[in-house]
């Protein structure tokens, strides 16, 4: 099959051995894939993954179960024991023995084919175009927020980073009744933010007043959290979003002095993610910056990387 790994080096292979599924799993043929600000961290030496990249995607189930057989479905990417300690107590995101699909253990969604535990399968209802479903594994983090922090029309809300991730989370926020600020510094992400009714401010004309009542951070930068803790009040709120392969140096005493609560954030849930997108709750189109094929994966990971490009799109499969 066609795939695009990573072995130190990105690179496109046109022969990778097809994956095969183990006792539970589907055999899932990939439609399409997005590429995320975490697989370029990989490409840092994030984790230290090797194989095939990828873990936003949607396809068609081929192999593995009747009942699955031929749905098309969005896949949750970790990978659990079901019996573990974290397992048992409803915790399974955060197993002892998970493999996470294309970032640690387990081979990704970059190549046609990619085999998926039955329970991480999502069907998606055809009012949800695959261009959007892209979307579900990401929209989910940005669902997450909501489930740890407590979030209304009274919040004071900054989104730091105007990325993808960032705009969904504003989205999110959003419909809470809140007000969000975004702050990033892509002045072409940032008016995509302005034309949804969201407040956006370059970085550099935004001056932090420690008056926040809850600060989300998803720069993906080791710089986020300095920034973060110049931003929330006391006793405020700080979510972190992003995964850096390199180590945060900050000064960690205001979260001590100002007693904030600082909350990590990941994986969040599918269920909310697809029903946002099959509302029409969150435009996500407005983020799709290019779609490639799968054979133009080296050159894509460098279109990603561009200041002014919220999402590139791999086309694997029609169907």
């Amino acid at each position: 099959m066609r795939a695009i790994t990573y072995q130190g080096k990105l690179a496109f292979d046109s022969n990778h051995p097809d994956p095969i599924a183990a006792e539970g799993e589907c055999l899932v043929r990939v439609r399409m894939a997005g590429v995320c600000a975490t697989d370029q961290q990989i490409l840092k030496g994030y984790l230290g993954f090797r194989g095939v990249l990828g873990h936003e995607m949607v396809g068609t189930v081929v192999a593995g179960s009747r009942a699955w057989e031929g749905k098309r479905v969005a896949c949750e990417i970790n990978c659990v024991c079901r019996s573990c300690d974290m397992c048992q107590s409803g915790l399974s995101n955060h197993c002892r023995k998970r493999t996470v699909m294309g970032i640690v253990g387990r081979d990704g969604c970059f190549a046609d084919y990619v085999a998926v535990p039955e329970r991480n399968l999502h069907t998606l209802p055809d009012t949800i175009s695959d261009e959007e479903a892209i979307f579900v594994e990401p929209l989910a983090a940005a669902y997450q927020v909501l489930s740890q922090v407590p979030i209304d029309a009274r919040t004071s809300v900054v989104v730091l980073g105007s990325g993808r991730l960032g705009l969904l989370v504003a989205q999110v926020v959003l419909a809470t009744g809140c007000k969000p600020a975004v702050i990033g510094r892509n002045r072409e992400k940032l008016l995509v933010c302005e034309k949804r009714g969201i407040q956006a401010f370059h970085v550099d004309e935004f001056v932090p007043r420690h008056d926040r009542d809850v600060v989300v951070e998803c720069t993906g930068s080791t710089e986020g959290l300095g920034t973060a803790l110049r931003m929330v009040r006391p006793r405020g709120t700080i979510v972190l979003k992003s995964t850096c392969s390199e180590p945060t140096k900050v000064d960690l005493s205001p979260l001590v002095v100002d007693e904030v609560r600082l909350v990590g954030s990941r994986c969040g849930p599918f269920s909310e993610a697809i029903s946002a997108l099959a509302r029409h709750a969150v435009d996500v189109r407005c983020m799709i910056s290019r779609v490639v094929s799968i054979e133009q994966g080296v050159e894509a990971f460098a279109i990603a990387t561009r200041p002014e490009v919220l999402g590139v799109l791999f086309k694997i499969n029609s169907r």
